[in-house]
């Protein structure tokens, strides 16, 4: 696809969340928690613009965690008083779900008043919703149903953010490369096939400017060996221009996924590990990268963490500053690998 490419020093689009910001939610007061937010955002509009990023997301600052766009818009969910191993409250669905207005829009379009660097937004994929919200008993006949009920929500979301100035969606499913292993994880209420026809529903947009990328996250670990056949389904099933690849370990799992990928679609590879505060050694990192441009064309790459740097509003995986050294290497790496070209 090298054409017009020039989103290649990303970010996933969680970041860490200012204390102030953190003690405005605690207070519950909706007045000053909405002035927060928009300080909180404005600032980090200024802040991933003189970090250089070539875009720019409101990181997620405005939400508790990287679901919330969905779930504080959306009727039809239950919030329970359970939480994960990621400290992700669990919700569940209790009736087909209903878009109240805006998912992100909103705050879309202040991003692109505040700058001109491409904006970006970041929503969880239905099929992750599906699977991790639907439970039997409760009304809904499937997670397919459910899924698909929430794809044409997510596919509307995104023609309006394309039309407000958006040019880069990203869907995040931290499910699916479970699903591409030699042996593959249960897929539990949504099996491997529904979750692929379910997210190809989500990012399927007949008509929008060149410039623009609808990408999946298809998860933040690739798992210990890649199903080559599971992969290139994957990626043949669902239509997305750019898919958003961990690339930090060094594993022979992670250069399987890339080679599965048709040549005609772009590749982010998350390059440094977003939940360590060591900084990675440059000549490792750009051993890994010389080892695609063997096979792949690196002119439609790009280069991120590994994955969102507080998915969880209230449990970042590094401090502040540990991201701001993070973020400076992906655009160093990226440097090395063209130079001022963006």
């Amino acid at each position: 696809m090298a054409d017009t490419f020039n989103y290649r020093i990303d970010h996933h689009g969680s970041l860490v969340r200012p204390a102030e910001l953190l003690a405005a939610r605690a207070t519950g007061e909706q007045e000053a928690l909405r002035e927060a937010e928009v300080t909180a955002v404005t600032e980090a509009v200024a802040y991933q613009r003189k970090l250089r990023s070539t875009v720019v997301t409101d990181g997620d600052l405005p939400r508790e965690d990287f679901r919330s766009a969905v779930f504080d818009a959306v009727s039809g969910f239950r919030r329970t008083d359970e939480t994960d191993a990621d400290g992700l409250t669990r919700w569940v669905a209790e009736a087909l779900p209903k878009a109240n207005g805006p998912l992100l829009t909103d705050w879309a379009a202040q991003l692109a008043d505040l700058t001109v660097i491409a904006p970006k937004a970041s929503l969880p994929s239905p099929a992750y919703l599906a699977a991790t919200t639907f439970q039997p008993g409760l009304g809904l006949s499937s997670a397919r149903e459910l899924g698909e009920a929430l794809a044409e929500i997510i596919q509307a979301e995104i023609a309006l953010l394309v039309s407000k100035g958006v040019r880069l969606i990203q869907l995040n499913n931290p499910l699916l490369l479970g699903q591409l292993a030699i042996d593959p994880v249960d897929p539990g209420a949504l099996s491997f096939a529904d979750a692929l026809a379910v997210e190809a529903l989500a990012v399927r947009l007949d008509e929008r400017p060149e410039s623009v990328r609808i990408g999946l996250c298809p998860g933040w670990t690739a798992p210990a060996a890649v199903d080559r056949a599971r992969a290139e389904r994957l990626y043949g099933d669902v239509p997305a221009d750019r898919w958003v690849l961990p690339f930090d370990q060094g594993a022979e799992a992670e250069l399987d996924l890339v080679r599965a990928l048709p040549a005609d679609r772009d590749m982010c590879l998350g390059v440094v590990d977003a939940t360590v505060p060591e900084l990675e050694d440059i000549d490792t990192v750009m051993a890994r990268i010389d080892a695609v441009d063997e096979f792949k064309d690196i002119e439609d790459a790009a280069l991120s963490p590994s994955r969102g740097f507080a998915d969880v509003a209230s449990r970042p995986l590094l401090s502040a500053e540990e991201q701001r050294k993070k973020i400076v290497l992906v655009e160093t790496l990226a440097r090395y690998v063209w130079g001022n070209e963006f």
